[in-house]
């Protein structure tokens, strides 16, 4: 199954004979307070430096999320987008949790973007795919309820299930459209988690066929080295059927580790993209 989603001029196919797809999460206020004060102020400027180091690193798209406490979100993510499209072609994810931004942002947004994201509770389903539909845009669908993360990966699974009936059957959202997040969670946390993700991937896999999306970082959150654990998870997560990830992409470690693992997992044909890569990285080292 392909998910299609584009800019205005360049079109980015998610699927399981794709190569893996970079989704760069840097435009994000989370956890960088200065951006956020810069951002309160309305000051946009570091986007141009976020978005340039992450195309630099191999990203395929970018997410762009500006949940800064105390300021007007719609206002700030449209400014975003608009920036943003102006700087790169990349398609771009909508990440917000306000529907008043969320239906701004698509209105000024050109192309099919991705967004990102609705939960399992009805009142949400019935609030962010109206809009999803009416914008002809994909979403990104979490299989978790009224703030509960299950632990059981066939209760992920079911209520994945219950997002994919409300969007086909009752807003007629392609099935291609759902991308799912299988809901990666702290490996510091526990060391059973990551083993839970990987087991909600591919039983999601089998039993919808959709392509899937979720936070790397989130794996690694709280330990040392996370650049490892990220680009050790991604490989093991594209073999039991994870098809993109959100992630940081100006870390080599983690891009190379996922680019491995398309050559070796037969979607890069003839090793042609490795290669390049490669070539690429010597000419850059003798000049």
């Amino acid at each position: 199954m392909q998910t299609v989603i584009s800019s205005a001029t360049r079109t980015v196919t998610i699927g399981p004979d794709e190569p893996f797809c970079v989704i760069g999460e840097r435009i994000n206020p989370t956890g960088r307070s200065k951006f956020a004060e810069r951002l309160r102020a309305g000051d946009l400027s570091r986007i141009e430096v976020d978005v340039a180091q992450q195309v630099a690193g191999g990203a395929m798209m970018l997410d762009v999320n500006m949940g800064v406490p105390l300021a007007d979100e719609a206002d700030l993510l449209c400014a975003a987008i608009k920036l943003v499209q102006g700087l790169t072609d990349l398609p771009l994810v909508i990440d917000s949790s306000v529907v008043g931004a969320l239906e701004a942002a698509l209105g000024v947004y050109q192309g099919k973007p991705l967004v990102n994201s609705v939960t399992g509770e009805r009142e949400r389903l019935d609030e962010i795919l109206p809009l999803v539909r009416r914008h002809g845009a994909a979403v990104i669908a979490l299989p978790n309820e009224e703030d509960e993360i299950p632990d059981d990966p066939r209760k992920r699974v079911e209520i994945a299930r219950k997002i994919i009936d409300v969007a086909v059957g009752r807003y007629d959202i392609p099935l291609a459209d759902i991308v799912i997040d299988p809901l990666a969670m702290p490996i510091g946390a526990d060391t059973t988690l990551v083993n839970k993700t990987l087991e909600t991937i591919w039983l999601i896999r089998e039993e919808f066929g959709v392509n899937m999306t979720l936070g790397a970082g989130n794996v690694s959150f709280g330990m040392p080295n996370r650049s490892k654990l990220g680009a050790t998870f991604l490989p093991m997560a594209m073999h039991c059927g994870l098809t993109s990830a959100i992630m940081d992409a100006r870390d080599p470690v983690m891009v190379e580790a996922v680019k491995a693992a398309d050559l070796l997992l037969g979607n890069d044909a003839w090793g042609a993209a490795w290669i390049a890569a490669h070539r690429a990285k010597l000419k850059a080292t003798d000049s």
